[in-house]
Formats: structure tokens, sequence, C-alpha cells
């Protein structure tokens, strides 16, 4: 039910207030939803819920990183507390993030960008596999993350609060969470902190330009972080409409690595390894405020929602005034400066026009503003706008087959402003100054279309998808031409790129009884000309050049679950994961894409246990398990040159987590061990592993939270 599921969605009280019909499977904490017809999953395309004892359960420093336990999920980390989620290999500006029914705009052009978003805030998260853009647009041509904050509380006052630590990078953090209702009024208030060190490495030391760096007790240098989250939410139901308003305020701090920015560490006058906590010059400062006012009125045949935000997004980026190039040595150490207001504004209608026939249509429109500053320059100044229409219809043709499909089409433009150097560069025999970026004024627009079936039957259920999808090149992909230190390149944007389009399939098909349940999810995709950032042979300013191109490229893979239930309490689970990727044209022809995942296998042996008399004058129960999983990552060869292969890799990890239900309240105790082995690995997907740094080594977290 693609149309009418996805919408509910993005109408997020009323998605949440309805009880799915559901079948359930727990890998390591992972609720994966098997739907019953009129569920609230996604009706013709492969999607994964996770509901909150999956996120109770996550210690993670970010939101993403808790995430890649999911097959097709991955999460590329720079550092311990940032990271940056992709689904079949496909982030960035190709993965949608739909916070309470708004698309999530930050700086997250940057691979060093997290998500400002506080995942304890967080009640509900839906992972869409494959395009989504019928219903999301632009962003969503890999698929789209829904986050949702909006189950209402149901008690005059009720909360929960905990604490949690992690050993690695010594992290200690606390979130609490109180709300009501009072008759038609509801409310809730959110709050989180967290603050954690410098993260340890299973190596002494690394090479960098061909320098052997040795590492302080095995620690990456100004690693260390803050993070600060708050939100709040207002709501007010009656019998056909609602209406809430919800603030949220997310504030981070973190250091980047210092080596990370050259061999400045050996010049500097900072005693790096005088504290593990100190976040030190270079750093990054980010803010995040979002307004979201949502109103939803339903009839007995036709309803309608209207969600309207405003976001700021500010972030610095702080380093040492060093001068690179012919740059003279600046005079603060405000390197960039990025401040962004994003106008959301989205509206959509539902009528049933049969019994079996739902039309659905749906506007969407947002503005974005950004400005630049600071000495350091990547992308410029830009303005951009765009809007989407779409109409799509439902038709249960029978009780146990499902038709759905429908078209959009979308309009941007973008407005980038030209830049120079403020000094000046010998050219030849003179000197000038450098043009980093031209004035550029384009627009953009596509039609798309997608199709889908679904059938259930018994054990059985069947969904298929398919439709075209597509994307606009953002302003970095344009007009970027400088410097990024954190990930050890010159990038150089492309004004001449075309929107980027595909052409996807994908099938998921689930089978279960008593005892086993197997799922399997193949997809392929085809891009007329796809946009990527390629490494190439050429240097600029003593760093690798990356060029945005546009490449034919063909995309195949499949996720596959397996559950085994020999005995009530146990479970004997099994994810795996591959993806193939080939460009078919340019001078990259024949190779893979930079950064593509290898092959991945999840397996796990989990105990679970739960008393068969619960007590009666309570609804929170005593119930617990132990986990016992591993990851297994294939190599990766297929690559770009100049590129470098990654080996695989496994690592052996222990969960285990105890309810305890009281008489007004429950405890709630979760251990995790990570990489208990203290395995040493690179991460594919990761960009610290392009200067030979490895990924985390051992780590204990432990969460200790209240519910009342």
């Amino acid at each position: 039910m693609y149309f009418t599921t996805s919408l509910c969605a993005v109408l997020l009280s009323v998605h949440l207030s309805l009880p799915p019909d559901t079948s359930m499977l727990h890998l390591d904490e992972v609720t994966i939803t098997a739907s019953r017809p009129h569920s609230n999953a996604v009706g013709s395309q492969s999607s994964v819920e996770l509901d909150n004892s999956f996120l109770s359960s996550q210690i993670p420093t970010s939101l993403a990183k808790g995430l890649d336990a999911i097959a097709g999920v991955q999460a590329s980390s720079i550092g311990s507390g940032q990271s940056k989620p992709a689904i079949r290999g496909l982030g960035f500006n190709r993965l949608a993030i739909i916070h309470d029914g708004i698309r999530h705009e930050g700086q997250q052009w940057g691979d060093d960008h997290g998500l400002e978003i506080d995942r304890f805030a967080i009640d509900h998260i839906e992972i869409v596999k494959g395009s989504s853009a019928l219903l999301y647009g632009s962003d969503a041509i890999g698929g789209v993350l829904l986050l949702s904050s909006g189950i209402k509380p149901q008690r005059e006052i009720s909360g929960s609060a905990c604490v949690f630590t992690q050993t690695n990078n010594a992290l200690f953090g606390v979130t609490a969470r109180l709300e009501g209702k009072q008759n038609r009024f509801y409310w809730r208030a959110n709050a989180t902190y967290q603050d954690y060190s410098d993260y340890s490495v299973p190596t002494d030391s690394f090479e960098y330009y061909s320098y052997r760096i040795p590492l302080y007790n095995r620690t990456l240098r100004n690693t260390a972080g803050k993070e600060a989250d708050c939100s709040l939410t207002l709501g007010y139901t009656a019998s056909r409409w609602h209406t809430c308003l919800r603030v949220y305020e997310t504030w981070a701090k973190s250091g980047f690595f210092a080596n990370a920015h050259g061999l400045e560490v050996r010049l500097s006058s900072i005693d790096y390894d005088r504290s593990s906590r100190d976040i030190d010059l270079p750093r990054q400062e980010v803010n995040h405020l979002k307004v979201l006012w949502h109103t939803a009125y339903s009839h007995e045949r036709w309803g309608i929602e209207v969600n309207a935000a405003w976001q700021h997004n500010l972030r610095m980026e702080e380093s040492e005034p060093v001068s690179h190039g012919y740059m003279p040595t600046p005079t603060s150490s405000l390197e960039r400066r990025f401040s962004k207001h994003t106008a959301t504004l989205n509206a959509a209608t539902r009528w049933d026009v049969a019994a079996n026939h739902t039309l659905r249509l749906g506007l969407q429109s947002e503005f974005q503003h950004n400005r630049r500053g600071g000495w350091g320059f990547i992308i410029p100044d830009f303005e951009q706008y765009r809007i989407g229409m779409y109409a799509g219809e439902e038709w249960h043709a029978t009780r146990e087959l499902t038709l759905n499909a429908g078209i959009r089409y979308d309009f941007a433009h973008t407005d980038i402003h030209s830049y120079q150097d403020s000094y000046k560069t010998p050219v030849g025999d003179s000197a000038v100054y450098k043009i980093r970026s031209e004035a550029l004024s384009r627009h953009f627009h596509s039609f798309t279309w997608s199709a889908g079936i679904r059938y259930q039957k018994e054990s059985l259920e069947v969904r298929a998808n398919i439709g075209k999808a597509f994307r606009t090149p953002i302003p970095k992909e344009l007009g970027a031409d400088g410097i990024n230190y954190h990930i050890f390149r010159y990038e150089a944007g492309n004004p001449g790129l075309q929107p980027e389009e595909s052409y996807q399939a994908d099938v998921s098909v689930a089978w279960e009884n008593k005892y086993v349940r197997i799922q399997l999810d193949p997809f392929i995709g085809y891009f007329p000309n796809y946009i990527y950032l390629t490494p190439s042979a050429d240097y600029r300013e003593g760093l690798q050049l990356y060029r945005y191109m546009q490449s034919q490229v063909f995309r195949t893979g499949a996720e596959a679950m397996l559950t085994v239930s020999p005995w009530r309490h146990m479970d004997i689970n099994l994810q795996g994961e591959y993806l193939f990727a080939r460009q078919l044209s340019g001078d990259k022809a024949g190779y893979g894409l930079p950064f593509s995942p290898p092959w991945r296998l999840m397996p796990e042996v989990k105990f679970h246990w739960e008393p068969k008399i619960q007590r009666q004058s309570s609804s929170n129960k005593w119930q617990g398990y132990v986990s016992v999983y591993a990851r297994v990552c294939g190599a990766q060869y297929d690559i770009v040159p100049p590129e470098k292969p990654t080996n695989g890799w496994w690592t052996l990890n222990l969960s285990a987590g105890q309810q305890f239900a009281l008489t007004s309240y429950s405890i709630r105790l979760t251990i995790k061990a990570e990489n208990i082995l203290n395995t040493k690995y690179y991460d594919h997907t990761s960009y610290y592993r392009l200067i030979d740094i490895p990924e985390a080594g051992w780590n204990i977290s432990v969460m200790v939270g209240v519910d009342f």
C-alpha cells in the first residue's frame, strides 16, 4: 500500500496512533516487521521498522552508527562522534532524512557533518530501501530514513531517564523525557547531554604522506566532543483534527583528528597529548534549530494535512591560522562558517473514491539560503528553491493483492554566487585574484513515476516496485573549489552537471512459519548520468584532486535475512548484504564506484526470556536477553584507482539487557561489548582509512534507565 502507508509516515500523529498488525522478528535488538494487510509499512517497497526497544538498546555516539546493524544500511564514520547513514551504498544527498514529516536540512553535503538529531527523542524509525523520490523528491533517489517522535502521551504525566557510558572514548551521557496529557492537550519535553574524549584504535602509529606518525596511548588526538539536545512538543487533539508545534535544538562541539590536517601537529604549539578531553584546534561547532507546525483534518472519506517548518543550521569550523599555498597567514582561527536557513511547506490530501480505491495528491516546496564565512573556501553562497507535485492511487484488487501507481513533477532553481580569493596567486608572468566560483543560475525539472504490487497470503508475502527517480545537483557539486583537510583532498565542482536520473526495480519475498522466517530483497538500478566525486592522479596545494563527474552506472545487489527459532527462548539470526556497481562510460569505465561497501554477513545467536505470568497491576514487564553476534566483512578490491583496496575482517561482539518491573516504574539495564578481540581492521566506507587509520578498538557500553 505504497501511497496510503507512506503518507501516513508523514502524517505522524495518525501514523503512530494506529497499531500495526505485524509479526515480529528480533535481530540484535532490531525489530524487522513483516507487514500484514493495512499495516503501517510502506506497501510495495522493502522496508524495515525499528521500535523503541531497538532505540533504547543502542549506545553509540551517533544515530547512524546504531543503524548499521541492519542489512543494506551502512554508516560512513569520521571519528567517534560523527557518522552518516547510507542505504545500499547511497548516502549524502541521495538519502532523504524525514524528521517528523519534514526533510531535515543541515550541511549534510560534508562527509564529517552529522545529522544534528537527538536520537533519544526518536520513538520510531522506518528505513525504506530503494527510491522513494515519488513521495519525497530529489534526495530520496536512494532511500528514505523516516524518524518519528510523534507518539502521544497516554497518561497525565509520565517519563523516563537514563545514564550511559562507553569505555573506548570515556563517554558519559544522560538523557531524560517528561510528558503528559490533560483532556485534549498534550506535551512532551526531551533533553540529552553527552561528553566524550579521544577514542582509541588498535595501533601505535599510522603512515601519512610517507611519514610514520606515532599515536600517544593509541588514541586519535583531538577527537573528543560534547553534544546537548533539547526539544518541546505542544499539541491539541479533537475528534476529527489535531495540531501540534514542535521545537528542536541540537548543539555539538567536537575536534577533528589533528594529524588529518597534514603535519601541523609537528609544527603546532598546541600540546595535543596533554588531555584526552580537550577540544583543541582544528574543531567544529554546530547549532541546529528547527521549528515545525503540523495540522491534520480527517473526514469519513477524505483528509488533509499541512506541515510547515523553518530550520537554521549554523556551522563553524576552526583551525590554526596557517598559510596554505599563496594565502597569507590568516588573522583568526575561523576557517569556515556556514549559515543555512531552510523554509518548508508541504500539503497532502487523501480521497477514498471507493471502498477499495484511494487517490492521493501532494504539494511540497522548500527554499534554502546559505551564506559562508571564514578564510577557507570550499562552496560558494547560494539560494535554492524547489517545488514538487505528485498524484498517486492504490487499488485493493483482492484481499491478497494491492496495486499502486503514481507520477510526480519537480522543478528546482539554484543561484550560486561568485567568489574570488582575497589574495593574489601567480599565473604566468602576473598575479591575479583567483576566481574560485563563477556566478551560476540554473534550473532543473523532471517527471518521475512509480508502480508496484503487493501480494500477501498466509505465510507468503511478495512486494515489487519499479520506477524512475531523479536528483538535482547540489551547490557543492556545481561550485566547489577548495581544500577539504578533514578528509585529505582538494575538491573541484562541475558547473555543467545535469540532473541525475535512475531507473530502479526491487523485490521483496518473505516466507515464515512457527520456526523459520526467510526474506530475500534483490534490487537492480541503472543511472544514465550518475554524479560522483572521483579521485584523480593530479594534486593541488599538496592534496589529491577529486573532481565531480558523471557516468553511466549499473548497480545491483541483494539483502537476505534468515531466522531459525528451535526453542521459544532462542533465535539464530543471519543477515547478509551484497552490492555490485560498475561504471559504463567515462574515463573510469569498467571500474566500480568510490567507497562502495563490500559484502557483509551478520550472524547472531540470541537467548531471551520473559516470565509466563506478568504482574497484572502494571504494564511493565520482566524480560531480558543475551546475544552473541559477529560482523563479517569481505575484502573490497573493486575500487577506482588511485583509491586503495581494503582487506576483509570480522569482529566478535556481545550484548545483554534486562528490564526489571516494579510497582509503578521499571528499570532497564543494557550492556554491550564490541570488538571484543580488539581486531585491527579498516572499514572501506570510513574516510580515516585513507590515511591508514583503523576503526575503533574494543569498547564496553553500559546504559541504565528508568521509566515511570
